[in-house]
């Protein structure tokens, strides 16, 4: 069977095998490109809406985006290409990075980097083939990645320096001449081309390059070419340029520096970090000032990833690497001054000790003095500041440096142009071949990687505590860290200072007052993912002040921002926060912080589901909380996005409630989170979330919440055809509202009784039930609701005249109120009544107008069924190959959301066969 595969390196396409597959303009493309930049990785939705349309997204852009989404993963379906999953707070493309051409040529460039000249030669001529034009073809023009131009240079670049090495200088001499005359500011390919015409015996020709390309960078820049080329210059005007790549500075030592510690044996995944530092030695080769900054938070491996890949590339710094370890989150050392680095390095520079400058500034000018013109690497580790790090910079442009660090190190990007690199956790495959390069395999690694969080120092404590002992198995080591409450301890080497929460403790005690006070709090708040809006309300600051201290944790490598305003800690991280707040705020304190979190999302959830549609229950949470500390939320679209990404936190808030006896905020919470799922069904969260829901009223003794929420269990049962569908919960909830004098509630629990008495037969007392609804109904919302349970009764009871006419009043009250659910629902209802009546084009106008809303709003659920009712439609027009194809549609979506209901699908689709 053919694979789909991706182009970027030219106009974005997607590929069937070699058959080009239409997906459409340049939204849709831009859309594509940016999911496939990132295969496995979540991109945001506000990073996709800046990307295709830069400072000025029109005000539907997020329907666009979703829209989009929606038909290329109906596209992707139909090849059984990869998958687009939405991950709050964006998508993410589920696909293998070898089949975009992007990250072939990167893995074609790492492999042709540790290759003989021969077989690099072949593997990069293979990368550039990948280029079909300019890269990203066809997307809108906000949308850029210089990256992949700066990609295509250095898979060039390496080709070259491949034939250089394979003696073809008159091919290189053609292909290179033209390209000079284009752009004489080129210099590594000017360089490059100086060396062919050299071996080829034009040295005058040389010469003359090098005039030209000199008198360009005057003209333009105003200063002399770069060092490499005045080298090379020098080389050919003294006749002495070596064949081989022999470059020497004119002081050069008798051996190259070498520093460096030893490395680990083998690194575990790191590809795309590889390739990154590897495209910035082509760059420092070219003669560019090259600063690299890798970050990350405690654990992640970023000593370990810089220290094996100066191993592999120091051959390509001929006047050797200089290695020091500043120690800036040492738990038992102060970080190290500048003075005392340059005397490490002064004096592996060959320097003596009587001959080293008392004065800083004077240590730094004979450093900077003994390295100029050299090629070399600098690496320093573990620092703290960048002001640090400063005196250490080389002012070579042959030199490269590579800097590692808990701290994001800003200043350094700002004042000397550092290109930084986050360090994020392994792939899972990866951190299980790190735990069997210590323990060997066992089938429980991929769960022991899971627990670690895939994060390297966890993975290799784990795999020495399996290797140490014969007696100690991978269960129990399992057993023991599954545990969230012990896991930290079990992630500690008896006798050592580098376990987990060591390392995360050293990071903590390094924050100041008032950022380590946030981070605190931080531990206080239930859930995954936190945003400057909660926070605010916990620390009862404003929101800005909020943003500033979560950006500030995320500088020093403690949380991320995954997307703008979303914070998410490594999951190690979260277990040491809550640890830490245990043992550093009393009860009080942590009591505070969860009120302020559950009235936090009472209130915003509340604002989120008005804008969804109308609300059936009088719980109202308008006055908590001020405008300007809520996201605004503006319509259906950001209220439903808000409501997808916050999810696992409300979750979260409820057990964490619950379990501190905080029932009426529960109930009401489940409540307002019901709304969501009546629009977004799954069956297990919704279903444990009314569960607790009715749990929490019982406990309080809330006679009304017991009704809502046993309201809402029943809604579950109906939507889910589950056994009894609810009939139960809403006798119930009549009953016990009989009395009460809330007239929605009481008409609320008639409408659901009556709808499950219809689907368990009892067509006559449900259609009873639910004309007395419409009747008694104190508002329109309530109405049209019962308008349409009661046109669903009668259509079971075989009334089509009358429930065709209370589906149509239905609708009128459903969007006149705006309510698109409904909207959908009663035009796919209508559409089953059409059906039935024998009125076969109204039944298609009807179902179809239903999908076009469903894909538009991103109601997955409800686009399942109506495929299926639009899949009867075609079937009873006699279009058959029609029909297969959207039950085949259904089949696929229920899979996802229903899969308790895809069974009386494929019987239906086996059926067309």
């Amino acid at each position: 069977m053919a694979e789909t595969r991706l182009q970027l390196l030219g106009p974005v396409q997607l590929f069937d095998g070699d058959v080009p597959v239409p997906i459409g303009g340049p939204g849709v493309r831009g859309l594509l490109a940016l999911l496939a930049l990132k295969p496995g990785k979540v991109v945001g939705l506000d990073d996709i809406i800046d990307a295709l349309w830069g400072h000025n997204p029109p005000a539907t852009a997020r329907t666009i985006v979703h829209g989009n989404v929606s038909h290329l993963r109906r596209i992707l379906r139909e090849v059984d290409g990869p998958s687009i999953l939405t991950t709050p707070p964006g998508y993410r493309l589920d696909v293998e990075p070898d089949r975009i051409d992007v990250h072939r040529v990167r893995t074609l460039l790492e492999r042709a980097s540790a290759a003989t000249p021969e077989t690099a030669a072949s593997l990069l001529a293979e990368a550039l083939a990948l280029w079909q034009g300019p890269a990203l073809g066809g997307v809108p023009d906000s949308l850029q990645a210089p990256e992949l131009e700066d990609l295509r240079l250095a898979v060039h670049g390496a080709r070259v320096d491949a034939d250089l090495g394979l003696g073809r200088h008159a091919e290189l001499i053609v292909e290179l001449s033209p390209i000079v005359r284009a752009d004489p500011l080129a210099e590594r390919t000017a360089g490059q081309l100086m060396r062919a015409l050299y071996h080829a015996g034009r040295r005058g020709d040389a010469l003359e390059l090098y005039r030209t390309v000199s008198r360009a960078t005057l003209r333009t820049l105003g200063v002399e070419p770069g060092a490499e080329l005045r080298w090379l210059h020098e080389r050919v005007l003294n006749d002495d340029l070596p064949a081989k790549d022999a470059r020497s500075p004119v002081e050069e030592p008798a051996k190259a520096i070498s520093q460096l510690p030893a490395a680990v044996p083998n690194l575990a995944g790191r590809t795309e970090e590889l390739a990154w530092l590897d495209g910035l030695v082509t760059r420092a080769e070219a003669g560019e000032t090259t600063i690299a900054v890798v970050t990350g938070t405690a654990g992640v491996g970023k000593s370990t990833l810089v220290v094996w890949w100066a191993h592999r590339v120091a051959r390509r710094f001929p006047d050797g690497v200089l290695f020091a370890s500043l120690r800036g989150f040492d738990p038992h050392h102060p970080p190290l001054e500048p003075a005392e680095l340059l005397t490490q390095f002064l004096l592996g520079l060959g320097v003596e000790t009587a001959k080293i400058p008392e004065l800083l500034h004077e240590r730094v000018a004979l450093y900077r003095s003994l390295i100029a013109g050299r090629r070399m690497l600098v690496l320093l580790d573990d620092a703290r500041t960048a002001e640090q790090v400063r005196p250490l910079l080389p002012p070579s442009a042959r030199t490269m440096t590579v800097v590692t660090s808990r701290s994001r190190l800003d200043g350094l990007a700002v004042s000397n142009a550092a290109k930084r690199r986050v360090l994020g956790t392994l792939a899972p495959d990866d951190a299980v071949l790190l735990i069997e390069e210590l323990a060997g395999p066992a089938d429980l690694n991929h769960a022991l990687a899971r627990l670690c969080g895939y994060l390297p120092l966890a993975l290799r404590i784990a795999g020495a505590r399996l290797s140490a002992s014969a007696q100690r198995t991978a269960e129990e080591l399992v057993d023991e860290l599954g545990n969230e409450r012990t896991r930290l301890a079990g992630l500690q080497v008896d006798g050592a200072d580098d376990g987990v929460r060591a390392a995360f403790d050293v990071s903590f005690r390094g924050l100041p007052g008032e950022i380590a006070e946030t981070f605190l709090q931080l531990g206080a708040v239930p859930g995954v993912l936190v945003g400057p809006h909660v926070m605010a309300a916990v620390a009862q600051i404003p929101v800005t002040e909020a943003r500033r201290r979560l950006r500030a944790l995320a500088a020093h490598n403690l949380i991320a921002e995954t997307a703008r305003d979303v914070f998410v800690p490594h999951d190690l991280v979260w277990l040491y926060l809550r640890e830490l707040a245990e043992q550093e705020l009393d009860e009080k304190e942590r009591d505070e912080a969860l009120g302020w979190t559950v009235r936090y999302y009472q209130a915003v959830a509340d604002r989120a589901r008005r804008r969804l549609g109308p609300v059936a229950d009088p719980l109202d949470f308008s006055g908590v909380l001020a405008d300007e500390a809520m996201p605004s939320l503006a319509g259906f679209a950001e209220a439903q996005d808000w409501f997808a990404a916050e999810w696992p936190n409300l979750l979260a808030v409820l057990d964490a409630a619950y379990a501190a006896g905080r029932y009426d905020d529960v109930w009401r919470l489940a409540r307002i989170g019901h709304t969501y799922r009546v629009a977004c069904p799954l069956l297990d969260e919704w279903t444990r979330m009314a569960d607790l829901g009715v749990a929490a009223a019982e406990a309080t003794g809330d006679v009304d919440g017991q009704c809502w929420l046993r309201l809402a269990r029943c809604e579950i049962a109906l939507t889910f055809e589950l056994p009894g569908y609810g009939l139960a919960d809403a006798e119930r909830a009549a009953e016990l509202s009989a009395g009460g004098r809330d007239e929605r509630l009481i008409t609320s629990a008639d409408l659901h009784l009556g709808r499950a008495l219809s689907r368990l037969g009892a067509h006559e007392k449900a259609i009873d039930r639910l004309t007395k609804a419409v009747a008694e109904a104190p508002d329109v919302t309530l109405r049209g609701q019962a308008l349409s349970s009661c046109a669903q009764a009668e259509k079971r009871a075989g009334r089509l005249a009358d429930a065709i006419t209370h589906q149509l009043a239905g609708l009128r009250l459903d969007r006149e109120l705006g309510d698109d659910d409904r909207v959908v629902g009663s035009l796919d209802r209508l559409a089953e009544l059409s059906l039935r009546a024998g009125d076969l084009a109204a039944a298609e106008q009807h179902v179809w107008e239903a999908i076009d809303l469903a894909i538009s709003r991103e109601f997955v659920a409800r686009e399942g069924a109506l495929r299926l009712t639009l899949g009867r439609v075609l079937r009873a027009q006699g279009d058959i190959d029609g029909a297969r194809e959207q039950l085949a549609l259904s089949v696929r979506i229920y899979e996802r959301v229903h899969p308790k209901l895809v069974g009386e699908v494929r019987t239906e689709l086996a059926e067309l066969q």
